[in-house]
């Protein structure tokens, strides 16, 4: 059975076709500058990639370009739109409504408009993917798979801040976490891999966007985002936690908008913001081979504080069983994990430095004598998404 997986931006999509059958994915590809002059299409079919320049109006025009790229005789991959059974949607905010995956109606839809002001530059990219869904195939059932689910498991002194109760209790404000499908899915692989449901897991998802989690027996107990993906430790350009009264300072003395100062903590801070050479990560790492101060400043820095938040977390599990990276950064970048496990060797994790070197591949990267296991397990949202809609369409 083939199931469409869907995560759409504000001005861009991701999709994959993937076969239920062997779990193994037939295509996939993302369309960039949605609504513009130089919207392109890009598409792997068995590793055969191409690049199509076609302008869209919008997500609906964008998805239906996508689906005729499939029938077309070039690729082939579908022989009519009848094929696919079941359409898979990432959501990234579910807020306290969505505690798991769910089939799509007009009552889900309406639930996930109310999380909007939660998550207002990404639900609404949701709701767009899916009104467009609904438009091509309206006969297709379709599933909600919620970034912010997994974490709905954390006790209520792990997500409630430390402010007047009235804002929880009238705004929602609270810690909802992100990369939930990603966590959930290293967690069912560990758990496959070491042969044990109960595990204590530190899951380090490190990228562009990147959150600490810990997991317990295949359950969220805390995650490092909160209430936004602003949150936790800091990443690209994002500054992660900071003192509160640093935004109210520099807003006063800067003259800024709410706007402005959000921009700024959102996009122009994390590593970028400190070292001042990219938004890449690669091209950070680079610097920092090179000897560049600042660039060595922001990622000796990054390490740290995501040492500190993986420290946190063996407190809040009473222990650790299992270390684990993932995410662009996570499974690549062999220079930020050695980073990091340097200042974990006092819990007796310790990094076998040459498995470290391995790049994207499922690999133990820790001592023979290391009283924790390290792990890198690649992710895979798109199979969690493509499992959830399988099984709730059965």
């Amino acid at each position: 059975m083939l199931v469409f997986v869907l995560n759409c931006g504000s001005s861009s999509l991701k999709f994959q076709l993937i076969d239920m059958t062997n779990e193994e994915t037939v295509a996939k590809g993302n369309y960039e500058r949605i609504g513009g002059d130089k919207s392109c299409l890009k598409i792997n079919v068995s590793g055969n990639k191409t690049a199509i320049e076609k302008p869209t109006r919008d997500h609906s025009d964008a998805l239906n370009n996508v689906l005729n790229a499939l029938l077309s005789d070039e690729y082939h991959v579908l022989n009519s739109i009848d094929e696919i059974k079941a359409v898979g949607h990432r959501i990234v905010h579910g807020g306290e409504i969505f505690k798991e995956s769910v089939l799509i109606d007009d009552e889900v839809i309406s639930q996930i408009e109310k999380c909007v002001p939660l998550a207002p530059m990404h639900n609404p990219a949701g709701l767009a993917g899916i009104r467009a869904m609904k438009e091509l195939l309206p006969n297709v059932p379709m599933v909600a798979v919620f970034d912010t689910a997994f974490h709905q498991t954390m006790p209520k002194e792990a997500y409630l801040y430390q402010i007047p109760y009235r804002y929880y209790e009238n705004y929602h404000i609270r810690k909802y976490g992100f990369h939930g499908t990603s966590h959930r899915y290293i967690a069912k692989r560990a758990a496959e891999i070491l042969n044990n449901n109960e595990l204590k897991i530190v899951n380090c998802h490190l990228g562009q966007g990147a959150s600490i989690c810990a997991i317990k027996n295949g359950k969220s107990l805390d995650t490092s985002m909160g209430l936004t993906p602003m949150s936790g430790i800091p990443m690209a350009t994002r500054c992660g936690d900071v003192d509160p009264s640093i935004v109210t300072f520099i807003m006063r003395n800067e003259n800024l908008n709410v706007n402005e100062a959000e921009n700024i903590l959102n996009k122009e801070s994390g590593a970028y913001g400190v070292s001042g050479v990219s938004t890449d990560y690669r091209e950070i790492e680079e610097a920092y081979v090179d000897g560049n101060e600042m660039a060595i400043t922001a990622l000796d820095g990054q390490a740290y504080k995501i040492a500190q938040y993986v420290a946190q977390y063996i407190v809040s599990l009473q222990g650790i069983d299992v270390l684990t990276f993932t995410g662009g950064v996570g499974e690549n970048g062999f220079e930020a994990r050695e980073r990091i496990c340097n200042y974990l060797e006092c819990f007796g994790i310790k990094l076998d430095k040459d498995k470290n070197k391995t790049r994207g591949q499922e690999v133990c990267i820790s001592t023979d004598d290391s009283k924790v296991k390290i792990y890198i397990i690649p992710t895979n949202e798109e199979l969690m998404i493509a499992r959830d809609t399988y099984s709730l369409i059965k």
